[in-house]
């Protein structure tokens, strides 16, 4: 068999795969399948006549030097192209995760040992990250199935329900959660309950009318239900015009216990729903205290007459004073903030419709914070099964 015999064309390709990559000679010669000391002549040739011009013989020593010089030079070129294609990495994240994740997916390519020792981290700490991987992507799988479960519990409030509600909801169902690992799910995920704008108030004063005492003086609470009620009335946007709802709101469990929603704010809007709440009671509700604004529909003859039939006690806050009633105050900005965010009903049946279904679920699936994160109606069953316990006991 006689000795292979190349082109010129060939034997100035190979030494330039060699000079460009930074590869040993005997790696590319394998690679071509040539001789490795073929190979190593045809280099050591080039680099004669690169610093010689085709006079002298280049010396052992000057050939040396120009060799560590061009593998500075490659090692720059080749860090730099390193560097310019590890810039996404970084994007939006700094920490060392990016650093890990590029030498990870180029270290065949460029070699452990040198990522490291560009990017300034050791090959112990990145074989560690490696080895961890696997937990790694478990975790990126229970985040990801943590937040669609979020998601879900969030679709299904309607947007209505943050941090402190969904935390409960998912310890409900599930093994405990941190409310700060759900606050962070829900930041990266875009999910936020929702917050309320300041509305218009529908409180009109009669001057003349007679004012009933305070008898609440901004205590908000009651050690049962059906001792203390409070209700207000508020503006809901439907097609060109406004409808108004009244509440009857048990202090005790925060249950709507009756409601009207009406086209009007005559008396009878008022009257209507404390009679509501009265047949929610058994129509026997005869001491219990029923506090609101001053607004000419509670200082209404018609509306004293109502409550003196059955037997309830009115009282009244100040004039413009929020705080009087902030227990119907604050049950109105939940409704704006959950029911009437970003909608307009067209017609009344379809706003009557919403707002039943809204108070059903306030009722008897809504989360309250004051309540131990359960809804009014369970609470109250609550309640009534700790007092039966007790006298049975």
């Amino acid at each position: 068999m006689g000795t292979a015999r190349y082109s010129e064309e060939f034997k100035q390709d190979a030494i330039k795969l060699v000079a460009s990559t930074g590869r040993s000679v005997n790696s590319v010669a394998k690679d071509l399948g040539v001789n490795t000391e073929s190979l190593r002549k045809w280099v050591r040739a080039a680099e004669d006549a690169e610093v010689g011009g085709g006079g002298e013989p280049v010396t052992p020593a000057e050939r040396e030097e120009l060799k560590r010089l061009r593998k500075q030079v490659r090692e720059l070129e080749l860090e730099k192209e390193i560097l310019k294609k590890a810039a996404q990495y970084f994007e939006g994240d700094g920490s060392m995760t990016g650093r890990w994740r590029f030498i990870s997916d180029h270290h065949m390519e460029y070699g452990i040992q040198r990522l490291c020792r560009i990017f300034g981290v050791s090959r112990s700490g990145f074989y560690r990250w490696r080895a961890a991987a696997p937990a790694r992507a478990a975790g990126a799988a229970a985040e990801a199935a943590l937040t669609e479960r979020i998601r879900g519990i969030h679709t299904g409030t309607k947007g209505a329900y943050g941090v402190p509600r969904i935390t409960r909801e998912l310890r409900e169902s599930g093994p405990v959660v941190n409310h700060k690992r759900v606050a962070r799910l829900m930041r990266s995920a875009g999910i936020a309950g929702r917050h309320l704008r300041k509305g218009k108030r529908a409180t009109v004063q009669d001057a003349r009318a007679p004012k009933a005492p305070d008898l609440v003086k901004r205590d908000f609470t009651a050690h049962r239900t059906d001792v203390r009620w409070c209700g207000d009335i508020t503006y809901l946007p439907v097609g060109n015009h406004w409808m108004y709802l009244a509440t009857v709101i048990d202090m005790h469990s925060r249950r709507v216990v009756g409601w009207s929603l009406a086209e009007h704010m005559r008396a009878d809007l008022v009257i209507n729903a404390i009679e509501a709440a009265v047949a929610t009671r058994g129509g026997s509700v005869d001491g219990v205290v029923f506090h609101s604004d001053r607004g000419t529909q509670y200082t209404s003859d018609a509306f004293a007459a109502a409550c003196r039939r059955h037997g309830i006690r009115r009282s009244m806050g100040r004039v413009g004073s929020s705080y009087d009633n902030a227990m119907a105050e604050s049950f109105f900005a939940s409704i704006k903030r959950e029911l009437l965010h970003g909608e307009r009903w067209k017609h009344a049946p379809e706003a009557r419709m919403a707002v039943f279904s809204w108070l059903a679920w306030y009722n008897n699936r809504r989360r309250h914070s004051a309540l131990g994160h359960i809804s009014p109606v369970e609470f109250e069953r609550q309640a009534i099964t700790s007092r039966s316990l007790k006298l049975a006991a």
